[in-house]
């Protein structure tokens, strides 16, 4: 489990690990995943490994999905949940476009690259990915967020679709506002913020545990996507039978939260 040591990762790590799996807590740095390893240990021992990886090289993916190996040996779920939120619109650096790109995107492929071969030879395995209600719709007031979520989302697709007859089962969690750190961070240089006020506007918030316990719903019945926002369906159900229409309101929500 990538991005694993706060928010929605923590809460999948810790409703996965509540009904007997093995979880290995994947995340930048040592101390955060220690601390989530630690108490999920306390529950039950030996049963939750911390690896501290970057998944925004490929060499990153390969090195955490060996750690990960070396604890559980053969993965039966890799949940690739880490994302970044940057970026604002066409004066957005280069340097913000690749990153996002890199965790929202190629960790995703990266991944699946370095488990394939054994759940193809295996017929079976299961990637979920966590992409965003924005994949589904769009996000006001960050293009690099818009974009690479929508990847996210089409590379699932097509995982499922070019895979899902040898046995690989996907999942993709499209959230919409959920009070993690991305939601309440203060604007930066990145401009981000703007979108976080967006998504506030847009509806619910929802706290990292509802959307585990969708999570681990959508998993048991192995659906494709994930919505622990109901209403987002509705939305996306809007977009698809009048796309101009859908266009324009967002573009009437833009204007009534950020002026544009």
């Amino acid at each position: 489990m990538t991005g694993a040591a706060r928010g929605i990762g923590e809460a999948i790590a810790r409703q996965l690990h509540a009904t007997g799996a093995r979880v290995v807590v994947v995340d930048l740095g040592d101390t955060d995943p220690e601390r989530v390893a630690h108490d999920l240990n306390q529950r039950r021992d030996a049963s939750a490994w911390a690896v501290a990886g970057d998944v925004s090289t490929l060499a990153g993916n390969e090195a955490l999905i060996d750690a990960a190996e070396s604890h559980v040996g053969p993965i039966d779920l890799f949940f690739a949940n880490a994302g970044v939120g940057v970026g604002t619109d066409l004066s957005t650096p280069e340097h913000d476009w690749d990153a996002a790109f890199a965790v929202n995107v190629h960790a995703h492929r990266w991944a699946a690259q370095r488990l394939l071969p054994d759940w193809l030879a295996r017929g079976e395995g299961y990637f979920a990915s966590t992409a965003s209600a924005a994949g589904l719709l769009s996000q006001i007031g960050s293009a690099p967020y818009s974009v690479t979520k929508h990847a996210a989302v089409a590379f699932a697709e097509w995982l499922s679709i070019t895979y899902g007859d040898a046995g690989l089962r996907v999942s993709c969690l499209c959230p919409q506002g959920v009070n993690t750190a991305m939601l309440n961070a203060s604007p930066d240089g990145s401009g981000f913020g703007a979108a976080t006020d967006v998504v506030r506007a847009a509806g619910r918030v929802l706290e990292p545990h509802d959307v585990a316990v969708a999570v681990l719903e959508g998993l048991q019945a192995e659906r494709f996507l994930i919505l622990p926002h109901h209403e987002v369906h509705d939305y996306v159900m809007r977009k698809a039978t009048d796309h101009d229409r859908w266009i324009a309101g967002m573009r009437k929500l833009q204007a009534r939260v950020i002026g544009r």
